[in-house]
């Protein structure tokens, strides 16, 4: 028995170290995470999927496997099972085997011990119904709501946001040796972790930088359940609430951005309007039959558009209008008489 401790103690010293690392740099990853560049973050993500779809073992934590290691009375009750299962073999076959599905893989328990390295599956699984336990580990991609989680940002707004997480399970041993409940478990950080990265955002960065602050929380998550078994795969921010109070100032700050705008635009108009009419009336200034044409354009402009037709009187004189403008030749008379 001390030489079993002594032998558990050795199995968990390099565990706890190692546990020790990743808690120090998921601290680090939550004080940094507005300061990691996208790229970076993304290239850290890549390489830990990399890491773990490439057969990376996960370690469990005070795992010995030893299939030998069961004791006498464990090797004679499976023993008493097998003459069992023999003597019964028509009743007993349907309680012996169960179908495991492609995306499945099944974690079996002998007297409380794990029955092998590695999951099984898929195919036909045979175990002892008395002696045996499976757990079957869904591998396909799943996925959870985060609730709206309220908290200040670090300018001191409050805002409720959600997000929508979606991990893998890659250890089925790890899953369940490891953690009880690996959804909830992965549920519960993914709130406190969304809780930590908005007080370390402010509110212009929580609406405009959605997808580094997804990428962000990513890490952080896939490298916290990492000793559970689970990939985290992609991190999506669903909505960002804010306060009735604050979208009210924000609409009323955006519309009185844009009347002002409007105005610049209205006074921009109406000078280059002006600048045009004062080009136009020089223009015109050089030649007087140029008004009494634009005259009758714009008497036809009105017969026309009133849709039927339609009479025009003209009370005054058309001559009248040359009395509004000096001659083109204002020299004298005088001038031109030649002496006798």
């Amino acid at each position: 028995n001390n030489n079993n401790n002594n032998n558990n103690s050795n199995f968990l010293r390099p565990e706890d170290h190692c546990v020790e690392l990743r808690n120090k740099f998921i601290n680090h990853a939550f004080r940094s995470a507005q300061n990691v560049p996208p790229e970076k973050v993304q290239r850290k993500l890549n390489i830990n999927q990399l890491k773990r779809n490439s057969g990376a073992v996960v370690p469990i934590r005070g795992l010995q496997l030893d299939e030998k290691n069961i004791g006498c009375i464990g090797k004679i009750l499976v023993v008493l099972s097998y003459l069992l299962i023999f003597c019964l073999f028509p009743i007993a076959l349907p309680f012996c085997l169960r179908v495991i599905q492609e995306y499945e893989r099944a974690v079996i328990f002998r007297l409380g011990k794990l029955a092998c390295e590695g999951a099984w599956g898929p195919g036909l699984c045979f175990f002892v119904p008395c002696l045996d336990e499976i757990t079957v580990v869904d591998m396909r991609t799943l996925s959870f709501a985060v609730p709206p989680q309220e908290a200040l940002t670090r300018d001191s707004v409050t805002v409720s946001v959600d997000a929508a997480v979606y991990f893998r399970i890659s250890s089925p041993i790890a899953s369940v040796c490891n953690v009880e409940d690996v959804e909830q478990s992965s549920r519960l950080l993914a709130q406190t972790t969304l809780r930590n990265i908005i007080g370390t955002r402010t509110l212009n960065e929580l609406l405009g930088e959605r997808e580094e602050i997804s990428n962000a929380m990513q890490l952080v998550l896939d490298i916290a359940t990492e000793p559970w078994g689970v990939v985290v795969e992609r991190v999506e921010i669903k909505d960002v609430r804010l306060p009735a109070s604050l979208q009210r100032a924000m609409a009323a700050e955006a519309e009185a951005s844009r009347e002002a705008r409007a105005k610049e635009i209205a006074a921009d108009g109406e000078r280059n309007a002006a600048g045009a009419l004062k080009d136009a009336a020089d223009k015109m200034m050089q030649s007087p039959c140029s008004i009494q044409l634009r005259y009758l354009q714009t008497l036809t402009n009105i017969a026309s558009g009133s849709g039927h037709n339609s009479t025009i009187l003209f009370p005054v004189p058309m001559e009248l209008l040359n009395l509004a403008h000096p001659p083109v030749n204002t020299q004298p008379v005088y001038q031109n008489l030649k002496p006798t």
